[in-house]
């Protein structure tokens, strides 16, 4: 069984990863992460999550709180993950992280961290979003030039980035795959009709309300016709089994004395 703590266990996606890791037989939830202003500190962690009581006091990070820990799992904010890639390095601990809005010095530091330990970063662990990011790689190459491209996302009110993790990550891919580059290439908002130039920006909406998980889709305007890629999440269960099946991966990795940086692509096979 591979030790696992959680970061930011007690956010959305921290609840749900605990309540998986109860029946799965190959981890052994043993530390439990928050920020140190949290109200919920010393709770059970189980409990937060709404399953049974485990036994596990939420805590904030600290030298102590990584003794036997081999992989943590971080959801949390851009701060909070640079701080936990320190102890991370300092003892040797595996990272999967699924933190979005880091900024390039963040990211950078990241990078640096991975040729310490195995660490995997995805803006989305889903194993439908990242057929999605395959097929919208494909279907941008054969549709050529010529077609118009815009992301639409939809998140939750308490979303605080925008665009999303993965409507970037869908940006950046659509603009690799048409040899730009996504900051030359892309547009935020846009008021008024498209310009008919040649460049052709891909331009992304975001919408903030309720309690809406996240929905995703590109469409790719042509002459005559429209594509559309669209991906629904109901629940966030789909997110927290696939941070799982990275946690297992980066474990392998951790066996092997491996380090470097890794994705969704290498744990569902795509590379």
């Amino acid at each position: 069984m591979t030790a696992i703590a959680i970061n930011g266990a007690t956010g959305r996606m921290g609840r749900t990863i605990t309540s998986l890791l109860v029946d799965d037989s190959r981890f052994q939830l043993i530390c439990a992460l928050t920020h140190q202003n949290s109200p919920e500190l010393g709770r059970d962690v189980g409990l937060i999550a709404g399953t049974q009581e485990l036994g596990i006091a939420v805590t904030s990070v600290s030298q102590d709180a990584f003794k036997g820990v081999q992989v943590v799992i971080d959801f949390s904010n851009p701060s909070a993950t640079i701080e936990l890639l320190d102890y991370c390095t300092q003892h040797g601990v595996g990272l999967v992280s699924g933190t979005t809005g880091l900024n390039e010095q963040q990211r950078n530091l990241i990078e640096n961290a991975s040729n310490e330990i195995p660490i995997l970063t995805a803006p989305n662990m889903s194993v439908g979003v990242n057929v999605v990011f395959r097929l919208i790689d494909q279907a941008v190459r054969m549709l050529g030039s010529d077609v118009d491209v815009e992301i639409h996302e939809t998140h939750h009110r308490h979303k605080q980035d925008a665009p999303s993790g993965t409507a970037i990550r869908m940006g950046e891919i659509l603009a690799s795959a048409s040899g730009q580059k996504l900051m030359a290439f892309s547009s935020n908002e846009r008021i008024g009709p498209r310009e008919t130039n040649d460049s052709k920006p891909i331009v992304f909406h975001s919408a903030r309300g309720g309690d809406v998980v996240g929905e995703h889709a590109v469409t790719f305007f042509g002459k005559g016709e429209r594509l559309e890629v669209t991906h629904r999440a109901s629940s966030r269960s789909n997110f927290a089994a696939g941070a799982l099946r990275a946690a297992a991966f980066v474990a392998q990795k951790m066996d092997q004395g491996a380090v470097g940086m890794y994705s969704m692509h290498e744990v569902l096979g795509l590379s």
